[in-house]
């Protein structure tokens, strides 16, 4: 299956980032959200991203355009009547995901292949609430997403091998390599990824090193671009404090367990870099 028209839920941070890698592969986008003024600001923020590429000598100005003129905004998911492929992008919510799959099982042709961003939330689960659990699968997009080398696939129980097969050609036309994982609590990337970070703060809470050291011994001992203490800023504390917690929900797994150092700053509104202060403070503009 060839896949040409694309469908986007959310304009958020990784919905436009998702929506813009796409649009700039020669996919023809719907991106839908709540609300006007959302949509509005997503697609402000992918112009914004567009004309630094234009200032940097990476795209041209008509480039910019053409790639904003595949991109369609919406706050119907009915417009994604006529997508081949739909990828969701909404908060980690399972409930509200869940809601989202059955409509558009509803909307979308029997044909359309249903996507979950999700980075740590179960695929098996969203594609049983569907009509086509052959034809739902996992597609966890990495932070910052026009950048990323990577996309990570996740297979649900249910999944089919031409589901996988045509996900898998999709993600190398928009010039990622693929890791394929199984449905398990926070995948390949998150599960190391939450290891590493969960190591860190506990070297940090212990008072064994400065955030500075334990993150200049990834940056500089194993060539890392940032430390783990400063990406969890970087991602939002909030953000890595809800997958851990999904993380631990679904394993039970101890090791799993998001910190008390963690619960702290989040429970006081220090999430990273968005709020000025987490494990490192900011200064505007920083």
């Amino acid at each position: 299956m060839e896949i040409e028209n694309v469908g986007v839920v959310g304009c958020g941070f990784m919905g436009c980032g998702i929506v813009q890698i796409c649009a700039q592969s020669g996919h023809e986008v719907v991106v839908t959200d709540v609300s006007e003024q959302v949509l509005s600001k997503g697609i402000a923020t992918i112009e914004y991203y567009l004309n630094r590429g234009v200032q940097k000598g990476r795209i041209s100005p008509g480039d910019k355009d053409l790639i904003l003129s595949r991109i369609k905004g919406s706050i119907s998911l009915r417009d994604l009547v006529d997508r081949d492929l739909v990828i969701e992008a909404i908060p980690e919510d399972m409930a509200v995901k869940t809601k989202v799959f059955k409509e558009l099982d509803s909307i979308c042709r029997p044909s359309a292949i249903l996507c979950t961003n999700t980075s740590c939330l179960s695929v098996t689960e969203l594609a049983r609430a569907t009509n086509r659990p052959d034809r739902v699968i996992g597609t966890h997009f990495l932070s910052p997403v026009p950048p990323s080398k990577l996309l990570e696939i996740v297979k649900a129980d249910t999944t089919s091998e031409d589901t996988l097969r045509a996900v898998t050609e999709f993600g190398h036309s928009l010039g990622k390599e693929i890791l394929v994982a199984k449905d398990t609590p926070g995948f390949i990337f998150n599960y190391l990824l939450l290891a590493l970070t969960g190591a860190a703060v506990r070297l940090l809470e212990n008072g064994i090193a400065t955030a500075e050291d334990i993150d200049k011994s990834m940056t500089l001992g194993l060539g890392h671009p940032i430390g783990p203490l400063a990406l969890a800023d970087f991602n939002g504390l909030d953000i890595g404090y809800m997958v851990a917690r999904a993380m631990y929900d679904r394993s039970k797994d101890p090791c799993l367990a998001p910190s008390a150092m963690m619960q702290g700053l989040v429970d006081s509104g220090r999430l990273g870099r968005k709020t000025g202060e987490g494990f490192y403070k900011y200064r505007k503009g920083e």
